[in-house]
């Protein structure tokens, strides 16, 4: 059995890529119609849109993508300037500072700063 992924779906993958790319500081691998990128560990991320004909929307469940940072703010601020938006202001945690936010399509991502 090969390893686990995520998957994401997307109405617009390249550019939901690119905000992911630029927020991890990975490349983008094109493969086909999906946009996939190598986390650390060898951990993939895949963004693919969607058939038409069976449409994905952007759920709010409890499964959700978590980015751990060094710096929790310059990464919340790189975040936002990319069009993610902060659902909660940053809270401290007995395992660390996070705050939840939204990517550019409204999937929800929590940012991790684990305590040292």
């Amino acid at each position: 059995m090969a390893a686990p992924f995520w998957v994401l779906a997307s109405e617009a993958p390249a550019a939901l890529a690119r905000f992911y790319s630029q927020l991890l500081n990975v490349s983008v691998e094109i493969k086909g119609s999906v946009q996939q990128l190598t986390l650390s560990q060898g951990q993939q991320l895949v963004i693919y849109q969607p058939s038409s004909q069976r449409p994905q929307p952007a759920q709010h469940g409890r499964l959700a993508l978590c980015l751990p940072s060094a710096n929790l703010e310059s990464s919340l601020e790189q975040a936002l300037a990319q069009g993610a938006r902060a659902l909660e202001a940053i809270r401290q945690e007995s395992f660390g500072r996070e705050v939840w936010i939204e990517d550019p399509e409204g999937n929800r991502l929590l940012l991790l700063e684990w305590a040292q």
